[in-house]
């Protein structure tokens, strides 16, 4: 296999892997983020500490960003209309994750909550080295 060949194989993997992750993390945020939207909040607390501790408005709030992010981290790039909002959904996803790590270990969450949010902190990570620098989808 030549070096052009490989390289564009190389792209071909990266750029599918980019689109299931990202797909993961919308799926993901998605039902996180309708989750904390729809449910009662003493049934919340039960699961997350802090949910019982925080303002409503700021769990449902919390919600409602999730499943915008949801949307922002596939849709910009699949419309090529404003596909620099991918990568910035991703950052913000990332540092949602550094936070949610604060907080649950502040509540002593952390055996409970840690490696899903590390999956989900590496996954955003991902997806912003790649929409950004790596991989990036220009708008039309």
């Amino acid at each position: 296999m030549n070096e052009m060949t490989q390289a564009k194989t190389t792209r071909n993997w990266l750029n599918m892997s980019l689109w299931l992750i990202q797909i993961l993390l919308a799926i993901g945020y998605g039902i996180a983020g309708m989750m904390k939207i729809v449910t009662p909040i003493p049934e919340l607390a039960m699961d997350m500490a802090y949910a019982g501790d925080a303002p409503e408005w700021f769990v449902r709030g919390v919600g409602y960003l999730e499943v915008a992010g949801a949307f922002g981290i596939v849709l910009p790039a699949a419309l090529r209309v404003m596909a620099w909002l991918t990568p910035l959904t991703a950052l913000c996803f990332s540092l949602v994750q550094i936070t949610a790590i604060g907080i649950h270990a502040n509540y002593g969450e952390t055996a409970q909550f840690l490696p899903f949010n590390l999956i989900l902190l590496s996954m955003s990570l991902f997806v912003l080295w790649g929409r950004w620098k790596k991989l990036p989808i220009e708008s039309r």
